[in-house]
């Protein structure tokens, strides 16, 4: 059975979303497969989510469901539970 697949939305130069980068790869291996899109990329991702970021979402076929947004302040071990927690609903 394949992992799930998350992507991240963010921007260069975000720290909220380097932070999150960072919990997110250091618990990935393993549970699910990431992926980052650079919004200043893409004229629709900027519309979306300009305000936003950082965005997590989890692939499913041809359609993106955004997860709650996780709180900067959570530690690796919290977002691994959240997330655990989360993907089982999937």
């Amino acid at each position: 059975m394949p992992l799930p697949h998350l992507v991240l939305y963010g921007k260069p130069g975000c720290h909220l979303c380097a932070g999150l980068r960072e919990k997110l790869a250091a618990i990935a291996p393993g549970r699910f497969t990431l992926e980052e899109r650079d919004i200043t990329t893409d004229p629709q991702w900027w519309q979306q989510y300009q305000y936003e970021i950082p965005v997590l979402t989890l692939v499913q076929g041809d359609r993106e469901i955004p997860l709650p947004r996780l709180s900067p302040r959570l530690s690796v071990d919290q977002c691994r539970h959240y997330l655990t927690a989360w993907l089982q609903g999937y």
